[in-house]
């Protein structure tokens, strides 16, 4: 005897919590990385648009119809890219934080680990394509 068909497949429902969690903690961090120097904001709001992807619809959808967000988040999910100004705001403030660490951190070995994890995130950062709607077409 065939089986009944089932409804449109949904994400598995035993994970789902933990996924929200995630996607709301990163939030979280996200939004307190707006006001505090060194924190960064894009990067857990890209986590939190991950996980909310898997546990939350409704908070995915907000994050990705989101003013400031959407259009980030949307680059990266179907592209990888990061605009060029997002590059140049990123590549700003670890020069920022960077510098703060030269200037107030007494420890040589925190100072060297600090940066230089700063300059790879940095070069990986620079590495990523711009999104479709920034690339030049080729020239004559």
């Amino acid at each position: 005897m065939p089986e009944p068909a089932r409804p449109p497949q949904q994400r598995p429902v035993r994970l789902r919590w933990a996924w929200w969690l995630l996607a709301y903690a990163s939030l979280g961090v996200g939004i307190v990385g707006i006001f505090v120097p060194g924190l960064p904001t894009t990067v857990f709001v890209l986590i939190s648009a991950w996980a909310a992807s898997r546990g939350s619809e409704r908070l995915h959808r907000w994050l990705v119809t989101h003013p400031r967000f959407g259009r980030s988040i949307e680059d990266w999910q179907a592209h990888g890219a990061v605009s060029r100004k997002g590059k140049w705001m990123a590549s700003l403030t670890m020069l920022a934080c960077a510098l703060i660490m030269l200037w107030c951190v007494p420890v040589a070995w925190v100072k060297g680990f600090s940066i230089g994890s700063m300059a790879v995130v940095c070069a990986w950062l620079w590495a990523r394509p711009l999104p479709p709607r920034e690339r030049r077409p080729p020239g004559p």
